[in-house]
């Protein structure tokens, strides 16, 4: 359970470095380059592809988990204040309770409920502001994350892993992240400015450790812990994020966002 937290610990610090280190309004590029490069990079290390029918469940899983996730992460940041974000992606352990019952049998009792609501009710009173302006799109985005990657747990946690972390790690990044590179040049286009340094290293950041660190950590978990448990890990996200927003970025972190921590 501690080597799986480290995973949405370390998505908690994408908000800071989006923010601080990568170019405005370009989420399906940073969903691409967050993704594709740390796809390749441990191919190369495990040197295997699927077989039989793995090509389309890598696929499928791939789009899931990190394809529509971080195209839909990213867009949902650059359009919404990150409380309401925070509260859409808070809603995920219910959803994955819900599924998992249905799916993989998993109990669905009052104390999974009462704790996910406990979760939604920590985040929110973290992350939401009163001045937060809501965004058609950006909700749409939130909403459509959350599921995605919801569905992608309880379908991992279903079909198994028919390969090492490593190489269904890599599986899941290839496939995933040229699903975004086809999204991103057919909406957004290449780069129409040189990146600088600073977005190189952002880039890189987000791809070596909060992607392929992260996610060699995530998906032993999903094999190994309930489906619901591991959505619950989930929830460090927000509060590393808010955290990191404090004592990096000086933003004001109020003694009701301290209790709300404890909640999560």
């Amino acid at each position: 359970m501690l080597t799986t937290a480290l995973a949405p610990a370390l998505w908690g610090t994408t908000y800071l470095t989006t923010t601080t280190f990568l170019p405005d309004d370009r989420p399906l590029l940073a969903a691409t380059l967050r993704a594709l490069p740390a796809g390749v990079l441990l191919l190369v290390v495990c040197r295997q592809l699927p077989l039989g029918e793995w090509w389309w469940k890598s696929w499928i899983l791939g789009v899931l988990n990190i394809g529509a996730f971080f195209a839909l992460l990213f867009i949902a940041a650059y359009r919404l204040p990150g409380g309401v974000a925070a509260i859409v992606g808070g809603v995920q352990p219910l959803i994955v309770a819900l599924l998992a019952s249905r799916l993989l049998h998993e109990r669905l009792t009052t104390r999974i409920v009462a704790a996910g609501m406990t979760g939604v009710l920590g985040v929110g009173l973290i992350a939401l502001q009163a001045q937060a302006r809501l965004d058609a799109i950006g909700i749409l985005a939130a909403v459509g994350g959350t599921l995605s990657m919801a569905t992608g747990i309880v379908l991992s946690k279903k079909w198994g892993q028919p390969a090492a972390p490593l190489t269904m790690t890599a599986w899941h990044l290839i496939t995933g992240g040229l699903t975004l590179l086809i999204v991103m040049l057919t909406f957004e286009g290449p780069p129409t400015t040189p990146l600088t340094p600073s977005n190189l290293g952002g880039y890189a950041y987000l791809s070596i450790v909060g992607t392929a660190f992260a996610y060699v950590m995530w998906f032993p978990g999903i094999a190994r812990l309930p489906a619901s448990t591991t959505a619950f890990l989930g929830l460090l996200s927000p509060v590393v994020a808010i955290l990191l927003g404090w004592a990096v970025a000086g933003e004001v972190f109020t003694p009701m966002q301290m209790l709300a921590s404890s909640l999560c």
